[in-house]
């Protein structure tokens, strides 16, 4: 009885911690709702809450960012504000690959994606699969990603 019981409990702090690792449907309803802010009070004021780590636009691991679509420079980013200002499109994820090149192309041809590759994850220490959703609002892309399992 005693080893159901601490199967059970174990296989419910498993689940428990799976619910709260974000989703693709989080990452993608994360990225809408700051396209819809940035469409009813504008880029700036979206730049602001960003800025701010309005609780709004970030949650956890799952938070959005911004950049502007023409020179790829990060506009705003809730977690790392030391990148900011800065235009890091050919700066390499750690197997090589552009992946914030294949961002803003996506969101000038498409206007929408997933782009994947691989980031140290902050929880975790380690360099890991990640896949962030993106879309284009005006000259700007919103970004919000998720470590894959």
């Amino acid at each position: 009885m005693k080893r159901i019981l601490t199967a059970s409990l174990l296989f419910l702090s498993v689940a428990a911690a799976d619910a709260s690792e974000p989703t693709e449907k989080d990452a993608i309803a994360m990225v809408e709702k700051g396209a819809s802010f940035i469409k009813q009070h504008g880029k700036d004021k979206f730049i602001e809450k960003i800025s701010a780590k309005d609780p709004e636009f970030i949650q956890g691991a799952l938070y959005v960012d911004i950049r502007d679509l023409q020179s790829g420079i990060v506009l705003a980013h809730p977690v790392n504000p030391t990148i900011v200002g800065k235009d890091l499109t050919d700066v390499p994820d750690a197997s090589g690959k552009k992946y914030r090149r294949e961002i803003i192309e996506l969101a000038a041809k498409k206007g929408k994606g997933w782009v994947d590759y691989m980031y140290k994850n902050p929880t975790t220490g380690k360099i890991e699969p990640k896949t962030t959703y993106i879309q284009r609002v005006g000259d700007a892309v919103l970004e919000a990603g998720i470590y894959k399992k």
